[in-house]
């Protein structure tokens, strides 16, 4: 079973990572853990479809529509919606309404976007105060428990989680890449290979060796790739 991805960096303030993909004969995938927050649209059989999928706190089984096309917006973090607080997308899938042209979010019509557009989408959604972003501004002059209450009300995962789930996709990515578990573990700040383990099984939904080889592929994984702020221990 196949799912690939195509995705690129974005320079807009508001967009972290534009995808897009295609299922065949999959229709399962494991969603890893993650950060960010996405606009996801896809088309099937059945027509143009849109919604939101919250940041994750750990790796799951989802259901991938077959002989569909997707296109994800990866959202910078930090930027939310005000009508939809990010806590309350966490591990949660949100469908939006659409008319097979368009889709509505926070009373705003959108089109649907293009790959190498995508940005405009979320510009447009700022415009009109659909989409809000953090202030760190505001936060530098903060209390670090104030810091961390706002950082969890917009993203909706702790501090401390969130560095878990970066690390671990650092983990996976040189493993994939073939570093070896022990120098992954070294490297990455882990107490041991065990350590190691539980994490990537936690966070990631497979194993180093899954990772390395091609035992992992019976069910694809989601949208892999390396950031700067993998070095974050």
């Amino acid at each position: 079973m196949t799912l690939e991805f195509e995705h690129r960096p974005s320079e807009s303030a508001w967009v972290e990572r534009v995808w897009r993909s295609r299922s065949t004969d999959t229709t399962a995938m494991t969603s890893i853990a993650r950060i960010h927050w996405d606009l996801v649209f896809w088309e099937d059989a059945d027509g143009m479809h849109a919604g939101i999928q919250g940041p994750e706190s750990r790796a799951s089984e989802a259901p991938v529509p077959a002989q569909a096309e997707f296109l994800g917006v990866r959202l910078t973090l930090g930027a939310f919606l005000p009508e939809l607080p990010v806590p309350e997308l966490v591990d949660r899938f949100a469908p939006l309404p659409g008319d097979g042209r368009s889709f509505w979010l926070g009373g705003t019509r959108v089109r649907f976007p293009r790959f190498e557009t995508a940005e405009d989408v979320v510009l447009g959604l700022a415009r009109h105060g659909v989409v809000s972003r953090a202030d760190p501004r505001r936060d530098a002059a903060a209390s670090e428990r104030t810091r961390q209450r706002r950082t969890l009300a917009a993203t909706g995962l702790p501090h401390r989680t969130r560095r878990q789930i970066q690390r671990a996709a650092h983990a996976a990515v040189r493993l994939q890449a073939g570093d070896s578990p022990s120098m992954v573990a070294h490297e990455l700040g882990y107490f041991d290979q065990p350590h190691l383990a539980h994490a990537l099984r936690r966070f990631v939904g497979r194993s180093a060796t899954e990772l390395a080889t091609a035992a992992g592929e019976a069910r694809p994984l989601s949208l892999l790739y390396k950031t700067e702020a993998d070095t974050d221990r």
